[in-house]
């Protein structure tokens, strides 16, 4: 199993930035892509950004240009850098574990951490 910890929300105005981080404990050695998702009040969950093992990288069209996704695998930790924030990046940001489906057909989720961005 994996267990993830999210970190680094919060209360920003927009144009702010923000970095999120999350690390991953437990058969760390099962994962392959790591991500964010963020879901809003009322809205489904959402794939923000994601990156594999070896570094290939996936960004929804609304964040792209404006976050990055980056990867410690030594660490065992994701990072979501956010720039030029908008309100409606507004969110509970998950961080997400997908493992080598011969490994581990389950996916993992974190907790979530709110970012909220006030106009």
């Amino acid at each position: 199993q994996v267990q993830l910890v999210e970190s680094g929300g919060g209360l920003v105005q927009a144009g702010g930035a923000l970095r999120l981080s999350c690390v991953a404990s437990g058969s760390t050695f099962s994962i392959n892509v790591m991500g964010w998702y963020r879901q809003a009040p009322g809205e489904q969950r959402e794939l923000v950004a994601s990156i594999s093992r070896g570094g290939s990288t996936n960004y929804a069209d609304s964040v792209k240009g404006r976050f990055t996704v980056s990867r410690d695998n030594a660490k065992n930790t994701v990072y979501l850098q956010m720039n030029t924030l908008k309100p409606e990046d507004t969110a509970v940001y998950y961080c997400a574990a997908i493992p080598y489906l011969h490994i581990d057909t389950r996916n993992y989720w974190g907790k979530g951490t709110l970012v909220t961005v006030s106009s």
